[in-house]
């Protein structure tokens, strides 16, 4: 799907850039790139450690790296949120615990294949790399994030991300695009990756890292609710009360920043 919808959300970037204008700098141009890399090997671990681990402890651990690392690097660059956001961060942090909980109907998700996924070593660092690179990816977009830089920091993202993602498909011979509504579907996903990242972009160029990334780190409360009422799926009380917090979290952070 990637292999797609990477490579799509670059042209969809090239053809909006004309229009929201941006000064071509080298620390956007570098700090995106990076991003981008981060990104991409995030995604490639992440799937790896589900691939052999259970769900109920990989997606967890990985959202609270996620949450808390640019958390703590923003403070330590000296980011001073008011007492609400103080408070609406450390409930924030405890939702996307909750909501990243396994819900029952990916309880069978801890057995594949005939095969019980077990937290291996070599899952649990991919779990911690996953997160720390995920974690990464929001600190180096904010140092993209400078004011006149436009979608500049953006496109290199998406074209280093686009190239990492080729680089592994090729190298271990899962290369192979994907036909009818699996590449309609690609597309709109470049769509939604591309809005969904130039958002991100300049809510980092007008707030603070500590701040922004938290909630960018909330997105499993999305996902869970999508599921619920798209998909049907059944939710754990757990990742309901999860979602209420994750609210409360977002009215305190915005009225203490």
């Amino acid at each position: 799907m990637v292999i797609v919808s990477y490579p799509v959300s670059v042209l969809i970037v090239a053809a909006v850039m004309p229009f929201v204008g941006g000064t071509l700098t080298a620390s956007s141009v570098v700090w995106g790139a990076l991003s981008g890399l981060a990104g991409g090997v995030a995604v490639w671990w992440f799937y790896l450690a589900l691939a052999a681990g259970p769900m109920a402890v990989v997606s967890p651990i990985t959202a609270v790296l996620v949450a808390g690392v640019p958390v703590g690097v923003g403070l330590v660059l000296g980011e001073r949120p008011g007492v609400l956001a103080y408070i609406g961060i450390a409930l924030a942090l405890v939702a996307v615990l909750m909501v990243s909980k396994e819900s029952p109907d990916d309880a069978a998700g801890d057995v594949a294949g005939g095969r019980t996924l077990r937290f291996t070593p070599r899952v649990a660092w991919l779990t911690v790399g996953s997160g720390l690179a995920f974690a990464l990816t929001f600190i180096f977009l904010d140092l993209a994030g400078e004011d006149d830089a436009g979608l500049w920091p953006l496109l290199a993202n998406r074209v280093t991300a686009t190239a990492l993602v080729w680089a592994v498909a090729l190298g271990t011979g899962m290369f192979s695009f994907p036909r009818g509504g699996v590449l309609k579907l690609a597309a709109w996903i470049a769509v939604l990756d591309v809005a969904a990242n130039a958002a991100l972009l300049y809510a980092f160029q007008g707030g603070l890292l500590s701040l922004v990334s938290v909630i960018a780190s909330l997105y499993p409360a999305a996902t869970v609710l999508l599921a619920m009422v798209m998909l049907g799926e059944r939710v754990a009380k757990v990742q309901i009360v999860g979602m209420v917090i994750a609210l409360g979290a977002v009215g305190l952070i915005t009225a203490g920043a």
